[in-house]
């Protein structure tokens, strides 16, 4: 019999799944849980939230895909620990993202925020215009989609950096890396932008130390995951000035309990989490183009280092 792909993630993008997969994979059995057929023939699953047990319900698994961009939500030590875990890397993700993440800056840069709160006041105030070079962007985390975020800042003359646990070399970009080099990226970033991945390291990341670093007066845009975030201590950045303006597309919990004091603050602006989300069409055909990869024995797109936990 075939191979088994099983799919257990949102079920209407699933279906869409199942349309590629038929045109263009045939010879993959392409399953949607819980219709999972034979589990000996399930050598591939995607999912969001694995199944418990998961080598006593596939023995024969080889690959398991994380329908997002992260992982963090998989307990890794729950899963067979020889089980390659591949995230998703796929165009869909890093474009929202890149949307995302330039109008949000572009929004902090133009002062659109304090408009916002003049229109309501109904006054009619210009504020001086700052020219892109004078604005300085950070960006913490140089995977894809921090690398892609950056690449397009560039374009609009910002004065862009970007830092990392590991060494990058990006055009344009004032790359730091390591504990040693974060102080000096924090102090040279007006507008911060997360896109860490979610770590036992970074839990907490942005936090009254990180902030306090940052030049007075300093924005946050927040689009990697709610845990990131010390909560209280940006509500008290924002309350003293130390911060701006936070644009947050993650929170903790997710979704916000209606009395959270993140709802009311008029410096704070919430989506929910919808910065960057997986295409079905081309996260599809990313994992099927995987899938020959690992067929032939070639390296994986969005392999995950389990030491790194991304």
């Amino acid at each position: 019999m075939a191979a088994a792909f099983v799919y257990k993630a949102d079920a209407v993008r699933g279906r869409q799944w199942a349309e590629i997969f038929r045109a263009e994979a045939p010879d993959i059995d392409f399953r949607l849980w819980p219709d999972v057929g034979d589990p000996a023939n399930v050598l591939y699953l995607a999912a969001w939230e694995p199944p418990t047990n998961l080598s006593g319900l596939f023995p024969n698994l080889k690959l398991l895909f994380s329908s997002g961009a992260g992982v963090d939500q998989f307990d890794f030590s729950a899963l067979p620990p020889r089980l390659p875990v591949v995230r998703m890397v796929e165009p869909g993700i890093i474009r929202g993202m890149v949307e995302y993440v330039t109008h949000a800056v572009l929004d902090l840069h133009r002062d659109m925020p304090a408009y916002r709160r003049a229109q309501q006041r109904r006054e009619w105030q210009p504020l001086k215009v700052r020219a892109a070079a004078e604005r300085r962007v950070g960006v913490l985390g140089l995977g894809s989609l921090g690398q892609a975020v950056l690449s397009q800042l560039v374009t609009f003359g910002f004065d862009c950096a970007g830092w990392s646990r590991s060494r990058h070399a990006l055009d344009g970009v004032h790359c730091h890396a390591g504990a040693a080099e974060l102080h000096d990226f924090l102090a040279r970033t007006d507008i911060l932008v997360c896109l860490l991945p979610l770590t036992e390291a970074t839990r907490g990341f942005l936090d009254d130390k990180v902030f306090a670093r940052l030049p007075r007066g300093a924005s946050l845009v927040h689009v990697g995951r709610g845990p990131h975030l010390q909560t209280a201590d940006l509500l008290a950045a924002l309350d003293s000035g130390q911060l701006s303006e936070a644009v947050l597309d993650v929170t903790e919990p997710e979704p916000l309990p209606a009395a959270h004091p993140l709802w009311a603050h008029e410096r704070v602006r919430i989506t929910p989490h919808i910065a960057s989300m997986t295409r079905a069409d081309t996260a599809a055909r990313v994992v099927i183009d995987n899938l020959r990869r690992f067929a032939r024995g070639e390296s994986l797109l969005g392999l995950v280092d389990r030491a790194r936990g991304y």
